[in-house]
């Protein structure tokens, strides 16, 4: 029971049925960092992740 967290070229699996939060965290991704999205769509922090799952990272650039 895995979810695959894609960001760039580099693939992260977590166990199913983690918050996104508290996967991403796991993965040592810093939250504010990215935007999460599955199958097209934006995905909230406290959104549960389900079996089989792929969710892509999409980094955020800011700067000044």
């Amino acid at each position: 029971m895995t979810v695959k967290l894609i960001l760039r070229k580099q693939e992260y699996e977590v166990k199913a049925g983690m918050a996104l939060l508290d996967a991403l965290k796991k993965c040592e991704i810093i939250p504010e960092s990215v935007i999460a999205t599955r199958d097209g769509e934006i995905i909230v922090e406290d959104e549960i992740l389900k079996d089989g799952e792929t969710v892509k990272l999409v980094a955020v650039i800011s700067g000044g």
